[in-house]
């Protein structure tokens, strides 16, 4: 008998959990809300925090258990809110304190979790320390927050070293008194000095201040930054590598920045309600992200090695057993994620040849790029741990590759070299219904143009359709939820597979990824729950399409 699976009808609600559970973290589903794409409450084109506490349900009813809110501090916005001004106040584009303490609150009440983005490696120029310090010239205390050097060369012409800014360009911006001040990012994010007790005093503050709030815990931005190496060499001097990719750098993972999260720690501790950190931390390999999230640190930190990974078994494969082997001794979750605000996303990213990066200009083969994307998700949503979700991806959203220069907006793309700087692509506002002049983001458009075709990608247009992307991510949410097995541990079971396919068992369950461009048969493993195409099952033998992933029980 021959029978035809595919995607699994919604998941009505009743199958959520209606409260938070202990040691929620450790397989949680994060879902990361870019708040100024996410909803727009009062039509100004830009999202803002009532906008997402109105969409609040939706996200409830996805099946997620917390949201990252990307930076809504004051800020001038010169890196879209990662150059904070004033780390306890929001912006006015995104609301004030009040609207921040509304969406807290309702989340709790829709049992979903707050995390905020915290920024300590750099602030605004704009920020009141910056602003005094270059007022008050050279030999101001203000100036020993940040690092202020004189230059080199004979009359102090040329930068203290030879650091490049990862966003292109020399890393050190020189003022009218001749001092030049570091930004690892763009000139108007000058880097904190982390030796300086102020800092760190600061920060302590800002952590208590939001924790007090309300807010369960931190996404922490370039985490393996903040602590640079003694004396600020050049790259190249010593043991230094080179400045791109995951190379040892002087201004990155130095082994002091864990003394800070070791402080962290204890104020978080201090708070009832299992507060966590995320750390955002690009290391040389999975063993050194791995010292972040030991016990008395970080509790999570992003897996950058999984997200560049290709849409191969091999390689999938092999990310997934070196994370595993790296969080174990330490005790941490794994943590995997596909896509978010810097990188282009995964439907975008898989349809087209690997090897291209994370910052990809072409659309590719768009048929292509939602099948193995939407196989991805599922194989990402049955590894042990905790998964992120960036805000669209359910909807199966593309890059928008071909945004008119006069529309740009991100900080790399002005800069001559660094970053590809196309981040603009992946930050499009999303669609929530089939009609209106931002489908649905807002009633006054969006400030980012968004393509027609998205109508029908829209969440109207996908929802309560069996097979659409959003319920397939509904669905696979709430079988996370009702599986023993699924989420949280720190093993799998590698089954036999065909070349191409990745198979494994844990306890009753068994993920089948089928990475090729062909169908393969394989066992059916049981009781099929849910698949990211039609599979085909006959007398025990499952047939598999090519970029197809399926879930089955054995229970």
């Amino acid at each position: 008998m021959s029978q035809q699976h595919s995607a699994a009808d919604p998941a009505p609600t009743s199958a959520l959990a209606t409260a938070p559970r202990g040691d929620w973290w450790r397989d949680a589903v994060i879902y990361q809300v870019y708040p100024r794409s996410f909803a727009d409450s009062n039509g100004d084109g830009m999202g803002d925090l009532e906008g997402v506490r109105t969409r609040l349900p939706y996200l409830r009813d996805l099946g997620v258990d917390a949201v990252w809110l990307s930076p809504f501090y004051a800020s001038p916005q010169a890196d879209a809110g990662y150059d904070v001004a004033d780390y306890r106040a929001v912006d006015p584009m995104f609301g004030n304190l009040l609207d921040a303490d509304a969406l807290i609150r309702d989340a709790r009440e829709l049992a979903l979790r707050i995390i905020v983005d915290l920024v300590p490696n750099h602030s605004s120029d704009q920020h009141e320390w910056f602003k005094r310090a270059l007022r008050e010239g050279p030999g101001s205390p203000l100036r020993d927050r940040y690092h202020f050097r004189p230059g080199k060369g004979e009359n102090g012409e040329l930068p203290p070293n030879n650091w490049e800014s990862i966003f292109g360009g020399p890393a050190w911006t020189r003022v009218e008194d001749g001092d030049w001040y570091l930004h690892l990012f763009a000139p108007e994010q000058p880097d904190f000095n982390w030796e300086h007790p102020a800092v760190g005093d600061e920060f302590r503050s800002i952590l208590r201040f939001w924790l007090d709030m309300g807010v369960d815990g931190f996404r922490i931005d370039v985490a393996h930054g903040m602590v640079k190496a003694p004396g600020l060499p050049d790259i190249g001097d010593g043991d230094q590598l080179k400045l791109l990719g995951n190379d040892v750098m002087p201004f990155f993972d130095q082994d002091g920045v864990h003394d800070i999260y070791r402080q962290w720690r204890l104020i978080l501790d201090e708070y009832a309600g299992e507060r966590i950190f995320v750390a955002e931390a690009w290391t040389p390999t999975v063993e050194r992200t791995a010292n972040y999230v030991r016990p008395d640190e970080l509790h999570q930190a992003f897996n950058f090695q999984y997200l560049g990974t290709h849409w191969d078994a091999e390689e999938l494969r092999k990310v997934v057993d070196l994370t595993l082997e790296a969080m174990r001794p330490v005790g941490a979750p794994a943590t995997w994620v596909l896509s978010n605000h810097d990188v282009t996303r995964h439907a975008t990213r898989f349809a087209n040849p690997a090897g291209l990066g994370t910052q990809i200009r072409s659309a590719g083969d768009r048929e292509t790029g939602l099948r193995r994307a939407r196989a991805a998700t599922l194989l990402m949503l049955a590894l042990p741990g905790s998964a992120y979700v960036y805000q669209g991806e359910e909807l199966g959203l593309p890059d928008v590759v071909d945004l008119p220069d006069e529309v740009r907006q991100d900080p790399a793309y002005f800069r001559g070299a660094g970053q590809d700087g196309f981040r603009d692509g992946c930050r499009v506002p999303i669609p929530w219904t089939r009609e209106g002049s931002s489908y649905g983001f807002g009633e006054g458009g969006s400030w980012l143009p968004q393509p027609a075709e998205w109508a029908e990608l829209s969440v109207e247009a996908q929802t309560g359709v069996a097979g659409s992307t959003l319920e397939l991510y509904r669905s696979a949410l709430a079988v996370r939820r009702a599986e023993p097995d699924l989420g949280a541990g720190d093993s799998v079971e590698w089954l036999k597979a065909p070349e191409g396919v990745l198979a494994f068992r844990r306890g009753e369950f068994v993920c089948v990824a089928n990475t090729t461009a062909e169908p393969v048969t394989t066992p059916a493993h049981g009781r099929l729950l849910l698949a990211s195409g039609e599979v085909a099952e006959t007398d025990g033998e499952a047939r598999i399409p090519a970029d197809t992933t399926a879930w089955w029980t054995t229970a």
